[in-house]
């Protein structure tokens, strides 16, 4: 899914330039993580295992196979990481059709960023199928690309995702700014050199440099987009 991308000309006063806005989907834009974990427990009790509680902090914003590998080796399930993944999807699918709620501030920051014309690009670990269904929710005028984690051949926490999407937007990593709510997905965009916002979800994550912590999408809007990188530049 690709547009025309607009200019890249969103200078502060301090010279400084956001060029373009990169955003996980998963537990950043939907409040979807609880919905895979309670898939994943579903799954698994069906073959006859329970999961660990503790398990939960391993496997999220991770890519599929890391995930469902890791929770085939840790329970002895004795199943295929494809058949998983298969199972997985479709439980996540059946979860979305009854309704996937925006995390706060989402809807509103989505809103701002296509008025203002900032080349947006959503990069997840899920599968292609399931960002398309996910795009139908979040409005798919409002990315210029997404990209997918079945359509690299690394994706998080490598930064292959991220560097994909600043080279589809024609922006400089650096003039990136990221929103990840997940230590997985930070590691990636600044492994990218992009700029990050991480918004927690299910485990905490600490303050670094170049990294930004806030405790809601909420407290995010352009001018806060717009100043953290002046702060850097």
């Amino acid at each position: 899914m690709t547009s025309t991308v607009p200019a890249l000309g969103t200078r502060t006063a301090e010279g400084s330039a956001l060029q373009a806005v990169l955003l996980d989907m998963d537990g950043t834009l939907v409040d979807s993580e609880g919905f895979w974990w309670d898939v994943e427990v579903e799954v698994f009790a069906s073959l006859g295992h329970t999961l660990d509680e503790t398990w939960r902090h391993v496997v999220v914003g991770g890519p599929m196979a890391r995930s469902a590998g890791f929770l085939i080796e840790a329970t002895g399930a004795d199943i295929g990481l494809a058949e998983l993944t298969v199972l997985l999807n479709e439980g996540f699918e059946s979860r979305i059709d009854s309704g996937l709620p925006l995390m706060p501030g989402a809807a509103r920051l989505l809103a701002e960023l296509h008025a203002h014309e900032i080349p947006t690009a959503l990069v997840s670990a899920s599968h292609r199928r399931i960002i398309d269904r996910v795009l139908t929710v979040l409005g798919p005028h409002h990315f210029t690309l997404s990209i997918a984690g079945d359509e690299v051949s690394r994706t998080k926490p490598f930064p292959d995702p991220y560097l994909l999407a600043a080279a589809g937007l024609g922006a400089d990593p650096a003039r990136c700014a990221v929103i990840e709510d997940t230590a997985t997905g930070v590691a990636a965009a600044e492994a990218a050199g992009c700029r990050v916002v991480a918004v927690p979800s299910v485990a905490p994550i600490g303050p670094a440099l170049g990294r930004t912590v806030v405790s809601s999408l909420e407290e995010v809007d352009l001018a806060f987009l717009r100043g953290m990188m002046a702060e850097t530049h």
